[in-house]
This record gives C-alpha cells, sequence and structure tokens, in this order.
C-alpha cells in the first residue's frame, strides 16, 4: 500500500481537531473512516485529512459540525470559496501590508530569513511594541490566511514554532522580577495554542511582573496545585478562536471554585471576545488591557 496515511495522533496536530472528536465523528457521522494497521490503529488516508482540514477551517468561520460532515466535497469546495470572497478589498489590504511581507520568507520555507526579519523587527521596536503591534497583528493575519487557504498548515506551523522560539529568547533576556505580582500561564485541557501565552508572558514581564509558565493543556486540578505551590496571585488562561467557546465559561467557573482564597482568575485571547463576562473573572481581550490591568 503506496498511498499516504496517517495515525490519529498527526491527524489532531494537522487539523487541530481532538482524538475524541474524530472518533465521536466517526461513529456519528461515519466520517471520516479510517483504516487499520496490523495492531489494529487507525490510518487515515491523506485525502480523508485534506477533507477534515477543510471542515476545520469552516468551523472556525461558524458553520456547525453536523451540517459541513453532510456536505460532499464539491459542496465543500463552494462553501469554502463564497467565504474567501467575502471580503475581497480587505484581503488584498492586508496582503499588501508590511506585516505581510513579513511572512513571505515563511510562504518560500526560508526560516532563516523569517527569524532575521523578525530579530531586526525586535531590535527596532523594542520588546513591548514587537509583541503588541507586530506578533499579535502578524498571528491574525496568519489565522486569516489559513483559513482562507493561502497559506498551508505546515507553514501556519512553521510560522507558530519560530515566533515562539524569538519569544523564549527575547524573555530569557529580561531581568528576573522575584518581588513582582505572582502570575500562573497556562492553557486547560484540549487548548494546544501555546503563542498567546508567550506574548502575555513577554508584555507582563517587562511590567515586572513574575511569571510562571506552565505550557498548555493543564488539568484544572493541576493548575490549581500549582497556584497553591507558587503562591500565585494571578492565574491566567489564554483561549484561541479555535477553543469551543461553549465549554469556556464552565471551565473558568469550576477552575474558581478550585483556586486558593485570594487567588485571581484571568482569561483572555480571541476565544473570549463574545463571551458575557462572568462575575469574579477577569476577561482581556487584548494583550494592552492585561497590562494595564497589572499596572493598575
Amino acid at each position: 500500500m503506496n498511498a499516504i496515511h496517517y495515525n490519529i495522533s498527526a491527524v489532531e496536530r494537522d487539523t487541530g481537531l481532538s482524538k475524541d472528536v474524530l472518533r465521536v465523528w466517526e461513529r456519528r457521522y461515519g466520517f471520516p473512516q479510517p483504516e487499520r494497521d496490523s495492531n489494529g490503529d487507525r490510518l487515515y488516508p491523506a485525502a480523508q485529512v485534506d477533507r477534515l482540514r477543510l471542515i476545520r477551517r469552516l468551523m472556525d468561520q461558524g458553520h456547525r459540525p453536523g451540517r459541513l460532515l453532510a456536505l460532499n466535497d464539491e459542496e465543500l469546495a463552494t462553501l469554502h470559496s463564497s467565504h474567501k470572497t467575502d471580503k475581497p478589498e480587505e484581503s488584498a489590504t492586508i496582503a499588501d501590508t508590511e506585516l505581510g511581507e513579513l511572512l513571505e520568507p515563511i510562504r518560500r520555507h526560508h526560516a532563516a530569513d523569517f527569524l532575521m526579519a523578525m530579530q531586526q523587527r525586535l531590535a527596532r521596536q523594542g520588546m513591548l511594541c514587537f509583541v503588541e503591534d507586530t506578533i499579535a497583528p502578524l498571528t491574525e493575519l496568519v489565522g486569516m490566511a489559513w483559513e482562507s487557504g493561502k497559506i498551508e498548515v505546515f507553514e501556519e506551523h512553521l510560522y507558530t514554532e519560530l515566533t515562539k522560539r524569538l519569544l523564549r529568547q527575547a524573555i530569557a533576556t529580561l531581568p528576573a522580577r522575584p518581588q513582582g505580582r505572582r502570575i500562573l500561564l497556562t492553557t486547560v485541557p484540549e487548548e494546544r495554542h501555546s503563542l498567546g501565552l508567550l506574548m502575555v508572558e513577554a508584555v507582563l514581564s517587562i511590567e515586572g511582573a513574575h511569571c510562571i509558565p506552565l505550557g498548555p493543556q493543564m488539568p484544572l486540578i493541576e493548575i490549581a496545585r500549582a497556584a497553591a505551590a507558587h503562591q500565585a496571585e494571578v492565574v491566567a488562561l489564554s483561549f484561541s478562536s479555535a477553543f469551543p467557546q461553549r465549554q469556556i465559561a464552565g471551565l473558568l467557573q469550576q477552575l474558581e471554585t478550585l483556586l486558593p482564597a485570594g487567588v485571581e482568575l484571568w482569561a483572555g485571547g480571541a476565544g473570549i471576545a463574545k463571551l458575557p463576562e462572568i462575575p469574579g473573572i477577569h476577561f482581556f481581550t487584548t494583550l494592552a488591557t492585561a497590562r494595564q490591568a497589572l499596572v493598575a
């Protein structure tokens, strides 16, 4: 068998759809339809992975999975094309910006050129402006390009990993602030996106916070235990636009009951932009508002 196949972990990384979601769809909708290897493990043909990737893009644009999985490939492609032409003037404007030019090395697969351009911009702007005025809008631009099919999944991953590397190196040069406000940074299970965490860590560290980064996908009970162990004053969570919005309020309220008394709970990122406020939990939709809250 010469055709390319992917195991379930690779499909999860590629599409952003969790293993549980893939299994549920298989049972409920009859798609995907993986083959099995000699050990009985699922193997997904490349064509099915391409279809799953397209379904995920359309879900990010607001479509329900049950409806999408009922469509054939031609209908999915037509629906996707209609979204791509919704705002042609805006897309053209974005592509012509200086930020858009920063992505050219990613499209040409020249990682070293991208890093050099970003390092030069960091040196020119300083850390705070670099994060707020370059990385934040550039990451949004990458997401739009991915949704519209202008960049490939592997190119989006390359951008993310190189930018995370650059941010970690820059954060390491900042002076330690052991007496600063202690802020624990992480994400909940199934929220794999960690670039937002590094952006928040950078801007809060500049303002004198003592940041405790745990990385992504921490179980709620472990977040609460870490907050107690590190005597954190704040637990800050990041939610991307890809995270199921309907789950966020319940997760935040559950975590709030687990945290030690007096620990504030902050939530930020594109995932909370349309959520109503929850009493006792602080929402920050931009890096600037989170920084202002720390300063205040």
